[in-house]
């Protein structure tokens, strides 16, 4: 069964979203910048989510952890949450 791990930033608005996906293509750490604007609680371990299968997470989450390149910066991806910026760290299909 597949699985992945995966970190996320989730902010209010899509203008947050973008200037930290910015920021994040720019060089900033995504560790960091989960810890000082996640409103998720996972931002207090920068964003970390830990290890999980298909249908864990809501689907919008699924839809791009299971499809996106592994490494890679995400979004903004909006679910009920809010927006969200997502890196799938790793996966195995």
């Amino acid at each position: 069964m597949a699985r992945a791990t995966a970190r996320h930033i989730l902010v209010a608005s899509e203008d947050k979203a973008s200037e930290l996906k910015a920021q994040i293509e720019a060089g900033a750490d995504f560790a960091d910048l989960a810890k000082q604007h996640s409103t998720c609680p996972s931002g207090r371990q920068g964003g970390d989510l830990g290890s999980f299968g298909p249908g864990q997470m809501v689907k919008e989450f699924d839809t791009v952890v299971f499809s996106a390149p592994v490494g890679t910066i995400q979004g903004p991806v909006k679910t009920q949450f809010g927006l969200h910026l997502l890196e799938v760290t790793s996966r195995e299909d």
